[in-house]
């Protein structure tokens, strides 16, 4: 239940982060989340670490294909 409650605090951090108008509380904001959000990550149990490795793993391989371009020549 607490990794919950950290995941949602650093989600609300991240989200105020990108509303704020002030550098200097932005970057802040960010650096805040980020520590937030691994935290809440590592107290989370081990099936929701799995699945979120499994669905970050297959995100990046199809963002790298895509610049690749899957294999087919580029003009």
């Amino acid at each position: 239940m607490s990794s919950l409650v950290f995941l949602l605090i650093g989600l609300g951090t991240f989200f105020f982060a990108l509303r704020s108008k002030e550098e200097i509380h932005r970057i802040a904001a960010m650096v805040v989340g980020t520590i937030v959000l691994v935290w809440g990550f590592a107290l989370a149990p081990l099936s929701f670490q799995l699945l979120f490795e499994i669905i970050s793993v297959l995100a990046a391989f199809f963002v790298c294909m895509r610049c690749l371009g899957c294999g087919l020549n580029r003009d």
